[in-house]
C-alpha cells in the first residue's frame, strides 16, 4: 500500500517577528518529525506573517525573510517542508520554499494573485509563471498557494493534469461570517473534480483587523473531508494517506486521459514548465489516529474570532492591559466580556462616567458587571468638567436651541478623560460602538469613538445580543445583567433618550444596512424586498454623508463579508445619489 504522512502546521505568525515566526515553524517541524511526516505544509506568508503590506517595499525586510529562511533549511533533516515567505529575483513574489533534508528543493510562485476585498496583493507581487510537480516518497505532488486553488482550471488543475496525485495548498485566508462552510464546499468540489487528495493548511491569529480561522483540511480523492483542524487555535494536524485510492479513481475514470491530452498543449506554451523533482522520505512510528474538530456555530464562531482578534492584537502591539468605559449598556458590556475572556480579567479596566443624564440603574448594571467579570472598575462622573464646558459655551451658544452639539460635549468630555487614564497608564482604549451605529454615524467623533481598537466595529447590533446572550450561556453563571439586555439602548445624553428616537429599531435597520453596505443593493432592489422607502432613502443618506466619520475610527475586527475600512472603500467627497 502507498501512502504518505502529512502535517499540516496551523501556526499563528506575526506580520515582521522574523525570529519569532521562525521558532514556531522550526517547533512545528520538530514536531511533525517526531511522529514520522513525510511532508509538513505551513500557511502563506508563515514566515513573513500576512498580509506585509508596505513592508515589502522595503529591500532589507525582504532580504532578512530569505536570510530566516536558511536558518528554517537547516532544521529540515530527514523531512520535506513547505514554508510561505518572500522570495525575491527580478521582483518580489508571494512565495512556496519546497524544502527537503536540509535543501532548498525549489520555489513556487503564487500565480493567481487576489486584489479585491481586504487583498491588495498586486500592488506588492509578480504573479508566478510554473506549475511544477514533485515526487515525494514516489508520491506524484503539486504544491500552489491560497487563491490559486479557488480557480477550477487553475494551478491545481493543471498539476493534476501532469499525474499529480496530492495537492498541498497553502493559505492565509481571513475568516468572516460562514467562510468555512463556503470554503469547505469548494475545496471538496476541487479535489473531487481534480481526482487527488488535497491538503489545505490555513494560518490562524489576529493581525490588524484581520483573523485567521486555521481549521486546515485533508480531502480525499472523491471530496470527502478526512481531517480538519481546530478554528481559532494553532494545531499540528498529522495523518496517513492512501495514495491507493487515488490511482483507483484515475483508473475508473476515462475522461482524465482525455483531459491530460488537451492540456499537454497548454503545457508547452512558454507561461508553464512542469518539472519533476525526487526527494527521499523517512521511518513512520505509528501515531494516533485524529478525528474531525467539530466546527462551531455561528454565534460561538464569531465570540471565538472577537477574542482572538482582541487578545492578538493586544499582545503583538505590545500592551498588556485595557481601558473600557462602562456605559450599563450592552455595548460596552460585550465588550468588556470579549475583553476578560481574551486577556484576563486582570488586565481590563473599566470606568464608569456618569452625567446628569445617566440613570442610576446604568450604573449599578456597569457595577455588577465589573463585579461578575472580576474586572477593576472606577467611577469618575462628568458633571464637574460638564458644566464647565457649558458655561465656557454659554456666550457662543447664547439664543440657540440645544441640540446635539451639548449632547456631544458629554460624550467629547468622556473622551478626554479615558484617553487621559490610558496616556497616564499606558492602557490601551476599547471603543464599544457596532457596526450599525458607525454605518449611520450615530457616534461622536473625538468622543465615543476615541479608542485604539474597535471590538465590535463590525458586528452589527442586532447580533451583538445574540452574542451578549451566547455568551451568558457559558460558566456557572451569566456575566452580563438581563437588565443590560432588557433595557432600550440609550445614548443617555438627554433626558428620557432613546436611540428609537434618532434611528429605527435595529430589527429594522441592520436589514438594510446588510443591502446597502455589504451587497451594495440599489435603492430600487431595497424596496422591491419589502423596505420603506422614506427609510431607505434616510439610511442612505446617513451612511454616505458619515464616511468622513468612519475614515477617522479606530481599526477593529472584520466578521462580515464587507467591513468598513479595508473592504469597503469609498471616498468621502461623493456626490453620487443612488435615488
Amino acid at each position: 500500500m502507498r501512502t504518505l504522512r502529512v502535517a499540516l502546521a496551523q501556526i499563528n505568525s506575526t506580520v515582521g517577528d522574523l525570529r519569532g515566526n521562525t521558532a514556531r515553524i522550526v517547533r512545528a517541524i520538530d514536531a511533525a518529525r517526531s511522529q514520522g511526516a513525510d511532508l509538513v505544509a505551513f500557511p502563506e506568508m508563515a514566515l513573513p506573517g500576512y498580509p506585509v503590506e508596505d513592508l515589502v517595499l522595503k529591500p532589507q525586510f525582504v532580504r532578512d525573510n530569505l536570510e530566516y529562511l536558511r536558518e528554517i533549511i537547516t532544521h529540515t533533516s530527514g523531512i520535506t517542508a513547505v514554508v510561505g515567505f518572500i522570495d525575491s529575483k527580478e521582483d518580489a513574489y508571494n512565495a512556496a520554499a519546497v524544502i527537503h533534508n536540509g535543501v532548498l528543493v525549489d520555489v513556487y510562485h503564487k500565480i493567481y494573485l487576489p486584489n479585491y476585498g481586504v487583498f491588495d496583493e498586486d500592488r506588492y507581487f509578480q504573479a508566478g509563471e510554473r506549475c511544477p510537480v514533485y515526487v515525494i516518497n514516489g508520491v506524484n505532488i503539486g504544491v500552489n498557494i491560497c487563491e490559486d486553488i479557488w480557480y477550477s482550471t487553475g494551478p491545481a488543475y493543471i498539476q493534476a493534469a501532469a499525474n499529480a496525485e496530492v495537492i498541498v495548498n497553502i493559505n492565509a485566508s481571513p475568516y468572516h461570517i460562514n467562510k468555512i462552510r463556503f470554503r469547505e464546499k469548494m475545496l471538496s468540489t476541487r479535489a473531487a473534480d481534480n481526482g487527488v487528495i488535497l491538503l489545505y493548511t490555513n494560518m490562524v491569529g489576529g493581525q490588524d483587523e484581520l483573523v485567521f480561522d486555521g481549521a486546515s483540511m485533508v480531502f480525499d480523492q472523491d471530496g470527502i473531508l478526512l481531517a480538519r483542524g481546530a478554528q481559532f487555535e494553532e494545531d499540528l494536524v498529522v495523518m496517513d494517506i492512501n495514495l491507493e485510492g487515488v490511482f483507483r479513481s484515475h483508473l475508473h475514470d476515462p475522461r482524465r486521459r482525455k483531459e491530460q491530452l488537451v492540456q499537454v498543449e497548454t503545457l508547452s506554451t512558454p507561461r508553464i514548465e512542469v518539472s519533476t523533482m525526487n526527494v527521499a522520505g523517512g521511518i513512520k512510528p505509528s501515531i494516533e489516529k485524529k478525528g474531525l474538530t467539530p466546527l462551531k456555530e455561528r454565534v460561538e464562531e464569531v465570540y471565538s474570532a472577537l477574542v482572538v482578534g482582541t487578545r492578538d492584537y493586544i499582545h503583538k502591539t505590545g500592551f498588556s492591559k485595557v481601558l473600557i468605559g462602562l456605559s450599563g449598556g450592552i455595548d460596552s458590556s460585550l465588550v468588556a466580556t470579549i475583553a476578560a475572556d481574551a486577556l484576563g480579567p486582570e488586565n481590563v479596566m473599566g470606568v464608569g462616567m456618569p452625567s446628569r443624564y445617566s440613570s442610576e440603574g446604568s450604573v449599578i448594571d456597569a457595577r455588577i458587571l465589573a463585579e461578575n467579570l472580576g474586572l477593576q472598575f472606577m467611577v469618575l462622573p462628568i458633571e464637574g468638567p460638564h458644566a464647565a464646558f457649558l458655561e465656557a459655551l454659554e456666550a457662543p451658544f447664547e439664543g440657540t436651541e440645544q441640540n446635539v452639539a451639548e449632547e456631544n460635549v458629554q460624550s467629547r468630555i468622556r473622551g478626554t478623560m479615558i484617553m487621559a487614564l490610558s496616556n497616564k497608564f499606558g492602557w490601551l482604549v476599547l471603543p464599544t460602538g457596532n457596526k450599525s451605529e458607525m454605518a449611520v454615524g450615530y457616534a461622536t467623533i473625538y468622543g465615543d469613538m476615541a479608542g485604539g481598537f474597535a471590538v465590535i466595529k463590525d458586528v452589527p447590533k442586532t447580533l451583538v445580543y445574540e452574542l451578549a446572550k451566547f455568551r451568558n450561556t457559558l460558566g456557572e453563571r451569566p456575566v452580563i445583567p438581563q437588565s443590560v439586555l432588557e433595557k432600550a439602548p440609550s445614548a443617555e445624553l438627554r433626558p428620557n433618550q432613546k436611540d428609537v428616537d434618532s434611528l429605527p429599531p435595529y430589527e429594522e435597520l441592520d436589514p438594510i444596512l446588510l443591502a446597502y453596505v455589504e451587497e451594495d443593493r440599489s435603492y430600487e432592489e431595497m424596496l422591491s424586498m419589502g423596505f420603506k422607502e422614506e427609510i431607505v432613502k434616510r439610511i442612505i443618506d446617513m451612511v454616505d454623508r458619515n464616511e468622513y466619520k468612519r475614515r477617522q475610527a479606530p481599526v477593529g475586527i472584520k466578521i462580515t463579508t464587507r467591513a468598513f475600512g479595508r473592504d469597503r472603500r469609498l471616498p468621502i467627497v461623493n456626490k453620487y445619489k443612488s435615488y
